[in-house]
């Protein structure tokens, strides 16, 4: 620990970002190509209507999701204040907690979601032509999101103790055979959306059985026996608490997807299903790096802010924002000049390439500035001002985004909709901006301050 504390203080800047951020910018790429791989081949073998059924399912999955950090990030927050203090049994016992809470909680909310997965997929707009597809992959699918949960909240616990190479692999293990299995159970044995379900599935499995052979080595400090599983209140009403706002966040971003995609299938139809759910996952694939930055970025500005080193915090803030830049816009000139081709990787459906060409473009439009809000989220995070972090992380979508996506609709119809996320991207980077600027003039007198004294 002295030794990364060290690094961490005194090592050069843009070296060190690369280092930190290199294993979270590979993990959640990573999550990323679990959904661009299952779209990509499902709208080769079968065609638009399967990704649009595909897309319908985005707000039920990113409600499951949830749970895995509801109960993973706030255990990883005892977790490693635990062992940061010595006290290693307390952190053994929150992540036991964890898996518990998730199980049940996972149970809970699965089995009535596969009862009334029809009328759920029927409120979200699934027409004729897309619900069977929709609900194949759906029904198909929720088995494996009790997996999936256990591995988000089990990553969480990993990275806690301090092994995120670990957890990297966990993803990794996952996504290389998601591909392998789509293509063979989608385009050589010909099983459609649900064979991408079942692929998904299977990953999702192996992704799990890989953390809890790491729970059950030498490697972990978990060491997992069924005598520590036992509820503690306390540690557990902790775990809610804790994991409570990035479950919060994360439900947002689920009623958000379910106004998109609700808005989408009332003023465009199907072909447009399809070409948000190709949208949602070009665009995903060029967030996840920035993402991945920002998780790297933390503990450098936390560590430097901490010691009082305000010169160093400025300048990896200003590293981070310019490589977030620099990557949102190698996005943004590929998806403006190739927008066809983009599209055309995940279907030859000649009008879903033509009538996703504007859409696409729209959505993109201030892709470069989208990593300001990202990088000024973690950055208020990592110097302990919880309100504005949470504030700047809520506003895309509770301030802007929600409102956007149900007015400009109706005075814009199906435009609206498109214009709705560029006019998110640009309210939220003003406003980050604002909060940035302002913090800055604080640091800026501490350093004046520091050379008085």
């Amino acid at each position: 620990m002295e030794e990364q504390k060290k690094q961490i203080l005194n090592e050069n800047l843009r070296l060190l970002l690369l280092k930190f951020s290199a294993p979270t910018i590979t993990g959640m790429i990573t999550i990323a190509l679990y959904n661009f791989v299952d779209t990509l081949f499902v709208g080769k073998a079968v065609g638009p209507d399967a990704i649009a059924g595909l897309t319908i399912v985005i707000p039920v999955s990113s409600f499951l999701f949830a749970i895995g950090l509801l109960t993973g990030v706030g255990a990883s927050s005892i977790v490693s204040r635990s062992l940061g203090s010595g006290d290693a049994e307390r952190a053994i016992t929150a992540g036991a907690d964890s898996i518990i809470l998730n199980v049940i909680f996972n149970v809970i909310v699965i089995i009535p979601v596969w009862i009334y997965s029809r009328e759920i997929l029927e409120f979200l707009g699934a027409s004729g032509e897309v619900l069977p597809y929709a609900l194949d992959y759906l029904n198909t699918l929720l088995p494996g999101y009790l997996f999936l949960s256990f591995s988000v909240n089990g990553t969480n616990l990993i990275r806690a103790e301090g092994k995120p190479r670990a957890s990297m692999h966990e993803m990794l293990i996952g996504a290389i055979l998601n591909i392998i299995l789509d293509y063979l159970f989608v385009i050589v044995f010909g099983w459609g959306v649900k064979g991408a379900a079942i692929a998904t599935v299977i990953s999702h499995i192996a992704s799990a059985t890989y953390i809890f052979i790491f729970f059950m080595s030498k490697n972990s400090i978990f060491h997992l026996k069924f005598n520590i599983f036992g509820i503690n209140k306390s540690i557990s009403g902790e775990i809610l608490k804790l994991g409570t706002p990035s479950f919060l966040m994360e439900i947002v971003v689920s009623v958000v997807f379910l106004l998109f995609v609700k808005s989408v299938s009332k003023y465009g139809g199907d072909v447009y299903l399809s070409v948000t759910g190709i949208g949602m996952r070009v665009i995903d694939l060029i967030f996840m790096p920035l993402i991945g930055i920002s998780q790297g970025f933390s503990p450098i500005v936390g560590f430097n802010y901490g010691a009082k080193l305000y010169a160093r915090v400025k300048k990896v803030l200003k590293e981070a924002l310019i490589w977030t830049v620099f990557i949102a816009s190698l996005g943004f000139i590929i998806v403006m000049a190739f927008p066809d081709v983009l599209i055309s990787i995940f279907t030859s459906d000649a009008e879903v390439i033509e009538k996703g060409i504007g859409p696409l473009r729209v959505i993109a439009m201030f892709l470069p500035l989208s990593g300001f809000p990202i990088i000024g989220s973690a950055f208020f995070q990592a110097i302990g001002k919880a309100r504005p972090s949470m504030f700047i992380t809520l506003s895309r979508d509770l301030f802007f985004f929600i409102p956007a996506i149900i007015l400009l609709p109706r005075v814009f119809g199906l435009s609206g909709i498109w214009i709705t996320w560029p006019l998110t991207d640009l309210c939220c980077f003003i406003m980050t901006t604002i909060f940035l600027l302002m913090e800055i003039k604080i640091i800026n007198r501490k350093m004046d301050m520091e050379r008085i004294s």
